[in-house]
């Protein structure tokens, strides 16, 4: 397991390389000039100027071999300084100051560090989207189990009639729907996200939990209806196997059958879908974010998109590709620690 591991990280090293590439191309033919946004009063040469300060004077593979080096080696080291710095782990050690001053991945929009921007931006979208996940996750569980053990009953077809309509319905539909429905007609919660509150005490944590009530709502609802169908689908394929009726015979309990036995093998297909959801829900946090106005990454992406942010948009991009990779080989890791059958040393 550790080889596979080991040779799987190596693996994805070029698999990312290769994605961070073809993006890179892909944006270079994206229409649209940064220096559209420039104010008409600003001089020719100035402009000219602050193009060759952006580096858009420059070769394609040349401003993309900058990236790699800004991404890979500069961003790391500020980050090993922050650990050496201000960590309560590793705050202890001597300060490294690997970082010199190089140059870094700088948005076009606001002139500032590209990495700087996205940390300030994804506690808000952990918050939300780590959570969403973690509710749909425990919602669809449940539900998927006991609609394949009582299967065709009221509560299964209860379930797949719900589970279909918020697999079917989009998050820019549920989104302003909620909001009509909770916040303008019923008035509990508000129908923008506050970024800025501060939770000190048990009133602005109740405010805090107000606000994220519908944003995670929508998230879980699509996440609740995906899991718990593979779960139940998984669930129905292995009550019918031969182990399953052995373990009965031998006079073990209902619930040890189906909680330990058939759940254990159940979980192996859930497992990948688990794993490459967090990704697709990162995907449809882009949406809920503009709806409720979180000011999280997915809506810094759209915000980069529009103003033509191509490191932004870079830099987030390969984000997403990266998670996609690393939640991969994570799924692959549990295969064999869910099924002693499966074995890749």
């Amino acid at each position: 397991m550790l080889t596979f591991a080991v040779r799987r990280l190596l693996l994805s090293i070029p698999t990312l390389l290769f994605i961070s590439f073809v993006i890179f191309m892909l944006l270079q033919l994206a229409p649209g000039d940064p220096m559209a946004q420039v104010p008409l009063t600003v001089p020719p040469d100035v402009k000219e100027k602050m193009r060759q300060a952006l580096g858009l004077g420059e070769p394609p593979l040349v401003q993309y071999w900058k990236w790699l080096v800004q991404v890979f080696w500069t961003e790391p080291k500020i980050f090993i300084d922050w650990l050496t710095r201000e960590t309560f782990l590793l705050g202890w050690l001597p300060d490294t100051h690997l970082y010199q001053d190089e140059l870094r991945v700088i948005s076009w929009q606001t002139r500032s560090p590209v990495m700087d921007i996205v940390l300030q931006r994804l506690p808000q979208t952990l918050w939300v989207v780590g959570l969403s996940y973690i509710v749909g996750i425990l919602i669809a569980l449940p539900i998927g189990i006991y609609s394949a053990y009582r299967q065709y009953s009221v509560f299964d077809q209860a379930g797949t009639f719900i589970t279909m309509v918020g697999f079917s319905i989009p998050p820019f539909f549920t989104g302003p729907l909620l909001i009509v429905i909770f916040s303008v007609y019923l008035g509990w919660f508000p129908s923008i996200y506050d970024t800025t509150h501060v939770v000190n005490d048990w009133d602005s944590f109740t405010v805090q939990l107000r606000q994220m009530v519908m944003p995670i709502m929508v998230l879980a609802l699509q996440t609740t209806a995906q899991l718990s169908r593979y779960m139940r689908a998984s669930m129905l394929d292995n009550l019918g196997q031969d182990y399953v009726r052995t373990a009965r015979a031998k006079g073990l309990s209902e619930a040890i059958v189906v909680m330990v036995h058939v759940l254990r093998n159940s979980m192996i297909p859930v497992v990948t879908v688990i794993a490459l959801g967090v990704p697709a829900i990162f995907g449809g946090a882009i949406i809920t974010e503009n709806v409720f106005k979180v000011n999280g990454i997915g809506q810094l992406l759209l915000t980069a998109l529009f103003a033509n942010d191509l490191p932004m948009v870079m830099t987030l991009t390969f984000i997403f590709a990266f998670l996609i990779v690393t939640f991969n080989l994570i799924a692959d890791v549990l295969y064999g620690l869910l099924d002693p059958r499966i074995r890749y040393d």
